[in-house]
C-alpha cells in the first residue's frame, strides 16, 4: 500500500467533485490526498510567490489553490500534497497511478438522458492505469461527498478476479455498507427450444449452476469478511444491463479491466464502457489479471 490517493485537478466542476470524493476516500483509508494538475506549457516557477495574474502559471496555481481550500474546508485534518507537472496530462496521470493506491477523475454529466461523457483522456487512462481508477460525476448542485449506498460489483466467473474482489470487499467493509455482487450470464443455447422460446426447466438449471459457481467464488472472501453483509445475485441476461439495472441505489460501482488488454489502441471492454457512461454514481475500474 502506498497510502496515497491522487485526484486530477483541472478547474472544472467535474474535477472538484472528484477531489471531494478522493478526499473522503483518503480519510477512510487514513491516506494522503495528492492533488495533481498537468500541463505541457507550465513554465519555471517565478521568484515571486504567490504568482501574479499574467504569469504563465497563474491559472494552474489558482485552480490548485481553490481545490486545496475546498478540501481543507471539509476535511481540515487531511494531509494534502499539491503537484504541478509540466507534462502531457495522460503521461502525468498514468505515472501518478503507479505511485498511488487510487486515481480519481471527473466525468461529465450530459444531462437528463442519464448519460455521462468520459472523454478521450479518461478513456485512455481507464484502459492503461496500473492502479484502480475512480470516475466521479459532477452534479448541478454544489459537489458533495459520498452519502452512502451499497457497493455494487459486477463479477465474471470465467477469469481470475482476485484484485477486483479484494477492492470491492475492502470498499464495502471500509464504508460499513452491503456489498452486492451481480453476475450476469446469457442463457445457454440448450435453454432455447426450436421456436426461439425459453425452456423453463433448462433456464432454471442454468441459473442454479451459475448461483453455485458464484457462491463458490465468494466463499473465501466471506470468510475474510465475516461481518460484511453480501448480497449475491445471478441475472440471466447480458452482463452490462444486468449490472446497470442494479446500480440505481448504489454508492459505488466496481468493475474489472484485464491487464492483458493494456495495448495503446485497444479499447476498454463493452461492460466497462457501458457502466462508465451510464451508471448514476462513482465507478471504480480495477485492473486485474
Amino acid at each position: 500500500m502506498k497510502d496515497v490517493i491522487t485526484a486530477g485537478v483541472d478547474g472544472t466542476p467535474e474535477s472538484l467533485s472528484a477531489t471531494f470524493w478522493a478526499a473522503q476516500e483518503a480519510q477512510l483509508r487514513r491516506a494522503r490526498l495528492r492533488l495533481l494538475h498537468a500541463w505541457v506549457m507550465l513554465a519555471a516557477e517565478p521568484e515571486r510567490h504567490p504568482p501574479e495574474e499574467g504569469d504563465q502559471n497563474y491559472w494552474p496555481h489558482r485552480m490548485m489553490g481553490e481545490a486545496r481550500t475546498a478540501v481543507r474546508t471539509r476535511f481540515p485534518d487531511l494531509p494534502v500534497d499539491e503537484l504541478l507537472v509540466p507534462k502531457d496530462p495522460l503521461d502525468a496521470l498514468e505515472e501518478a497511478s503507479e505511485q498511488s493506491d487510487l486515481l480519481v477523475l471527473g466525468s461529465r454529466d450530459l444531462g437528463p438522458v442519464g448519460r455521462f461523457a468520459l472523454g478521450e483522456l479518461g478513456l485512455k487512462l481507464v484502459a492503461h492505469t496500473a492502479s484502480p481508477t475512480v470516475l466521479v460525476r459532477a452534479r448541478k448542485s454544489a459537489p458533495a461527498v459520498e452519502r452512502g449506498g451499497e457497493v455494487l460489483v459486477g463479477l465474471s466467473l470465467h477469469e481470475p478476479c482476485e484484485a477486483l474482489l479484494a477492492f470491492a470487499f475492502d470498499s464495502a467493509a471500509r464504508r460499513g455498507v452491503t456489498l452486492r455482487v451481480v453476475h450476469g450470464r446469457h442463457l445457454p443455447a440448450y435453454a432455447y427450444n426450436r421456436g426461439g422460446g425459453v425452456e423453463p426447466i433448462a433456464a432454471e438449471e442454468a441459473a442454479r449452476d451459475a448461483r453455485q459457481e458464484l457462491a463458490a467464488a465468494l466463499a473465501p472472501w466471506r470468510e475474510k469478511h465475516p461481518d460484511l453483509r453480501v448480497d449475491e445475485r445471478v441475472v440471466m441476461e447480458s452482463p452490462a444491463p444486468a449490472l446497470l439495472h442494479s446500480a440505481a441505489d448504489a454508492g459505488l460501482v466496481v468493475v474489472g479491466r484485464r491487464h492483458r488488454l493494456r495495448l495503446p489502441t485497444r479499447p476498454i471492454g463493452h461492460v466497462v464502457q457501458a457502466v462508465v457512461h451510464h451508471a448514476p454514481c462513482p465507478v471504480a475500474v480495477v485492473p486485474h489479471e
